[in-house]
């Protein structure tokens, strides 16, 4: 709604405005203090200036303009919302869609070792990320999802030896002496149960198969990772091996040395990483010649770098805050402009059941599964919760508050709202076909600020896209659901004069709530049951 106010504007002044939201919608729907702006060039009041404004617009098929105090305001005319609420209650597909940007975006998120199930930490950002992605496509950005496996270090060495170790301990019953570092948890004992049956015990009986054992595993965690995800409705487009890359190394310490951008020392080499705002140099190769964990990193974005992808988006966990500037500097060595990337971050979560914290998962050992909990409160409310407070944020919330079924639920008020809508068009025996050509000429000013507020999703998905504040969009549709109860409450729908009108706005109520859930990854109840 506002991209077309704003194109209104530009095409009658030739110049940009800044619109906002006044809190009164009987006053306007829009404002802008462009008089103010204008007022030393022009060297006239703002009062002025603001009346000269309106007379330019006295035609305009889309608002009603007004000068108060030198601002201006736009108030939408009911032809110009009902032209927009019958085009796209018969396209709804493309309702609160942008036009193409013209840019691409390679975002990465969850990116977790693959050696155990997702956690709830991990869950964060698996949720913001793939949001992220169905919004920022919806306003009109090219976007390809990323994964970045982390299979070359020590860690997937590790996850070998643990299978190998628990095989000999819980299937063959032998004496086994444990690292003080392995991974532990149900999980590792059903991969021991797998690899006997498809290796059978010699697999458990010579300490070198847990190399065998540590791609085997490796694999068969991906496909753990993948099938979470899914359960949360999370599809991811690229999965990236760290390992596949590593033959590059040598070219990348080549590119890296030719912009003085390493150095040796102590038989290791240096990132000289302190140079462009890092606090110290990072270590790339270590003395017997391996990669570090920043080696592995480097070569991947040397990679994502080459896809030549507009903009680049990682989402990491908070514990990863003092490695933004190592892996920029990196870049910038490479030779690429190191402000394409973006990293956000993850807080941690706090997960409670009755006000006490949740049970760590015995399959995981001491983490809280991703699974565990979509078990208990589906991923309607996972997703929902993970999105309600900003990513840079703590998280805590308590699971029994999800499973309400009253207005102390959010996901279920929502849902609630929407089912309404049904059961009104269902008791007025109506579809929307009935409706969708109707008038909104008699529309009283609370059906008609519900309407604009149903119709300004777009405004919505741009602002949250941009300022990366997923959770404008849950704000959102909390609001606009309070206030389509509140108007059900006080106004006959069914039965009255403007019946048709009514069911409109509401198919319009149910349209806007619908899309805002489905970029959420919920599918919107047409019926509530208990």
């Amino acid at each position: 709604m506002k991209q077309i106010i704003q194109k209104e504007i530009v095409k009658t002044l030739n110049r940009e405005v800044v619109l906002e939201k006044p809190k009164d919608k009987n006053l306007a729907h829009y404002a802008t203090p462009l008089a103010f702006s204008m007022a030393k060039e022009l060297k006239k009041s703002p009062k002025v200036i603001a009346e000269d404004i309106v007379k330019d617009f006295k035609d305009s098929k889309v608002f009603n303009i007004t000068s108060l105090n030198g601002y201006i305001n736009f108030r939408l005319k009911e032809s110009f919302l009902n032209e927009i609420s019958t085009k796209y209650l018969k396209a709804q597909n493309d309702f609160a869609k942008s036009e193409d940007k013209n840019s691409s975006i390679l975002l990465e998120y969850v990116s977790a070792n693959p050696t155990g199930p997702l956690h709830i930490g991990h869950t964060r950002g698996a949720v913001y990320g793939d949001t992220l992605a169905r919004v920022g496509i919806h306003v009109g950005y090219d976007i390809a999802t990323e994964y970045y496996i982390n299979d070359a270090g020590n860690q997937i060495e590790l996850l070998g030896l643990s299978i190998y170790l628990v095989g000999r301990e819980k299937i063959l019953g032998l004496d086994t002496i444990y690292p003080e570092n392995f991974y532990k948890g149900e999980y590792i004992e059903d991969l021991a149960k797998e690899a006997y049956k498809e290796f059978g015990k010699e697999i458990f009986l010579d300490e070198k198969n847990s190399i065998k054992l540590s791609s085997w595993g490796k694999d068969k965690m991906i496909d753990v990772i993948k099938n979470d995800l899914s359960l949360a409705h999370i599809a991811i487009d690229n999965w990236v091996s760290e390992k596949s890359l590593y033959s590059k190394l040598d070219n990348i310490l080549e590119k890296l040395k030719k912009s003085n951008g390493i150095y040796e020392k102590d038989g290791k080499i240096w990132l000289n990483s302190s140079k462009l705002n890092d606090e110290k140099d990072r270590v790339i190769v270590k003395e017997d010649g391996n990669g570090a964990y920043l080696a592995g990193d480097i070569i991947y974005h040397d990679d994502k770098f080459q896809r030549n992808f507009d903009h680049y988006i990682n989402i990491w966990g908070a514990d990863h805050h003092g490695y933004i500037q190592r892996v920029k500097a990196s870049l910038h060595f490479l030779g690429y402009d190191e402000n394409r990337l973006e990293v956000i971050l993850a807080q941690m979560v706090s997960l409670l059941k009755n006000g006490e914290a949740y049970k760590m998962s015995k399959r995981a050992g001491n983490f809280i599964l991703m699974s565990d909990v979509l078990e208990e409160i589906g991923s309607d409310a996972l997703r929902f919760v993970f999105i309600s407070k900003k990513c840079d944020t703590p998280l805590e919330f308590d699971i029994n508050e999800l499973k309400a079924e009253d207005s102390s639920n959010p996901i279920f008020y929502i849902n609630y709202a929407h089912a309404r809508v049904h059961q009104v068009f269902a008791k007025a025996e109506k579809n929307l076909e009935d409706v969708v050509n109707a008038s909104f000429e008699n529309l009283n000013e609370d059906a008609k600020n519900l309407l604009f507020e149903a119709l300004i999703l777009n405004d919505v998905l741009e602002d949250a896209f941009h300022s990366r504040q997923l959770q404008k969009l849950p704000d959102y549709l909390k609001s606009l659901s309070s206030n389509f109860h509140k108007f059900y409450n006080e106004n006959k729908v069914v039965g009255s004069a403007n019946e048709d009108a009514l069911l409109k706005v509401f198919a319009v109520v149910a349209m806007s709530i619908r899309t805002g859930l489905s970029l959420m990854g919920i599918t919107a109840k047409d019926k509530m049951h208990r």
